[in-house]
């Protein structure tokens, strides 16, 4: 628990606010279904009617409920995102850790392999892909998407790895007579920790808006309450043209409230895991004035602006002293 409260009192303010944000989201999604008033395609008498005490979020051209469309949306497109986290995340350490710390054939051949998958139009495959398979609920949206979505973080823990493989503490490993898969798991991997976590955070970010995207072109199954179909109802139905923005305003609202949440964090995370981030974040004061590193020198600027009758004469005293000073210099 203390090192939770460490790791914690050391996250910069921005990942604590999108911390707080994609939890609130999290909660929202697994409460949502025990709580939602009605059931998300039940249809009332109440057609395309304004927010009101009894459908707080409004109803549809069918007088389904909004609201309940929303919560159970938000836990269908998390629960998408973060499958597709977990499954890219997870091949990608494998292929790019392994790759790097091998090298030899293993690094030819799973580089190979990286590159091949880095090359392929994601958009086109999507489509296509998708296309097919609409119908089959999440699952081949999970699978399309973390097979075009692993070669970038594979990449990136490949760089990492080679940089760190050739350290003194992994040496230090290979001479006890450790094996490799030990050295990988309990050396390599938890040096690697903030970046393995910020591709996390970018992949479930990516996953979120690239579902939301196809099922808003209808290229999932719109007969699951997602985000993206509630936006792809909406937009179906004209709602935009019949001023109805209460049907399309909170899932919109709920995708750029969890994205941002997501950028927070990933943001922070940066900051947490770069020296040079954490070095901008110290501040020093000047004449009671709060002072970023990356700010030019503001002393003199701050004496001139801030100086009063007292701070005057003592700025006078010391001009006057040094040019004295500098006049005797020359006469010697």
């Amino acid at each position: 628990m203390k090192s939770l409260a460490n790791i914690w009192r050391n996250l910069p303010l921005k990942a604590k606010v999108g911390v707080g944000l994609l939890g609130f989201f999290i909660l929202a999604a697994i409460i949502g279904p025990m709580v939602q008033p009605y059931d998300p395609s039940a249809q009332t008498p109440l057609t395309m009617a304004a927010p009101s005490a009894q459908h707080w979020f409004g109803t549809t051209q069918e007088g389904q409920d909004i609201l309940s469309q929303v919560l159970t949306g938000i836990r269908l497109t998390l629960e998408l995102a973060l499958a597709v986290g977990v499954i890219v995340t997870v091949v990608s350490v494998l292929v790019g850790v392994t790759s790097a710390f091998l090298g030899g054939i293993w690094d030819d051949v799973l580089s190979l392999i990286t590159n091949v998958f880095l090359v392929l139009p994601p958009l086109p495959l999507l489509i296509v892909l998708l296309g097919y398979l609409s119908q089959q609920g999440q699952t081949p949206t999970i699978i399309v998407l973390s097979l075009l979505g692993w070669p970038w973080g594979a990449r990136v823990i490949r760089a990492q790895t080679l940089a760190i493989r050739g350290r003194d503490f992994i040496d230090a490993s290979r001479e006890t007579g450790e094996k490799n898969w030990r050295i990988i798991i309990f050396d390599l991997i938890p040096n690697e920790i903030s970046l393995i976590a910020a591709s996390f955070v970018n992949t479930v970010l990516y996953a979120i808006g690239a579902s939301v995207a196809l099922a808003f072109v209808g290229l999932t199954n719109v007969n699951s309450w997602s985000l993206g179909t509630i936006l792809f109802w909406a937009q179906t139905d004209s709602a935009l043209q019949s001023a109805a923005w209460w049907w399309f305003v909170p899932a919109g609202l709920a995708v750029a409230l969890i994205g941002t949440s997501l950028v927070l964090l990933n943001s922070g995370l940066d900051e947490l895991g770069s020296p040079r981030l954490r070095a901008t974040r110290g501040t020093a004061k000047v004449a009671g004035h709060r002072i970023w590193p990356t700010d030019p020198t503001p002393v003199l600027a701050v004496l001139q602006a801030d100086r009063g009758r007292f701070g005057s004469f003592l700025y006078s005293f010391s001009r006057r002293s040094m040019l004295e000073g500098n006049a005797a210099g020359g006469d010697l």
